[in-house]
């Protein structure tokens, strides 16, 4: 199927849903969803953002002006996985806990507003990742438009660009708590140094990147393309100074370079299979 016709039976999906909630973070998915469902349903569809501690201020702004921009309905609302003790001791079922709450703050809205559904922006290539949120989407029967049309990340970018949305080349970033090492808990104090960490590196001119929480030390993921940029005695002696004045004692840059969901990589297999089942 080409393009124009994942687009167009995007759009069917999509009017088949009638007023429908968006959940939205203003990444690429989400966003080029609200998007759509904004162009297919109008007034019938309102993008929902929850304004919560792992959600970065720089990409809640940015989340929020896109949705002004487009004139896409935003409702912000509270969510509280924060409280939730399975949330904050981190282990491999802790993205589960996070879309639990999301998607049942959501269903309490939903119900108190006359709204039919719920829609999430995953796509075809989230499958092929450990994506514990994917299960309580299906348990709590959220509607997945953007993986039902076939769509790649990829292609949501082009038709993003296509239709002129300046968000189509964003790179991708995951919520705070992702970066903070699996059963290290989720406190403010260590979302925060992350969060001023980022932001002290997005100032630095980088585009892709992830800081790494790993308790004393932090482990720096930089776009390999970039990474050149960063390997100067200079910019070791800024990432140095920024990171020691977050509280840490050891600063690392990743040979590696950014890989979206590293921290996957030493959860056992055990864990895997069973949040994926």
């Amino acid at each position: 199927m080409d393009l124009l016709a994942k687009r167009n039976r995007l759009r069917e999906i999509i009017s088949s849903l009638d007023r429908t909630l968006i959940a939205y973070s203003g990444g690429v998915d989400s966003a080029y969803l609200a998007y759509a469902a904004h162009q297919a349903l109008g007034s019938e569809m309102l993008a929902v953002i929850a304004d919560s501690p792992s959600l970065a201020r720089f990409q809640f702004e940015d989340a929020i002006s896109f949705a002004r921009e487009q004139q896409i309905p935003l409702e912000v609302i509270q969510t509280s996985e924060m409280e939730r003790p399975e949330y904050a001791r981190n282990d491999g079922s802790r993205c589960f806990h996070c879309k639990d709450e999301l998607f049942t703050v959501m269903e309490d809205f939903a119900r108190g507003h006359n709204f039919h559904s719920i829609a999430y922006g995953v796509n075809v290539d989230d499958q092929g990742d450990f994506r514990p949120g994917q299960k309580a989407a299906s348990l709590h029967h959220i509607a997945a438009p953007l993986l039902q049309a076939g769509l790649s990340k990829a292609e949501v970018r082009d038709l993003a660009r296509h239709a002129g949305l300046r968000i189509w080349d964003k790179p991708a970033s995951a919520c705070l708590s992702s970066r903070i090492e699996y059963g290290r808990p989720v406190t403010q104090e260590a979302l925060t140094a992350v969060e001023r960490g980022e932001d002290a590196v997005r100032a630095l001119g980088f585009r892709q990147f992830r800081v790494r929480h790993h308790g004393q030390l932090v482990r720096i993921e930089i776009a390999r393309e970039e990474l050149p940029k960063a390997l100067t005695i200079e910019l070791f002696s800024e990432f140095t100074r920024i990171f020691k004045a977050l509280g840490f004692l050891y600063v690392t840059i990743d040979a590696e370079g950014f890989r979206s969901g590293s921290m996957n990589a030493v959860l056992p297999a055990e864990s895997l299979i069973k949040m994926s089942s």
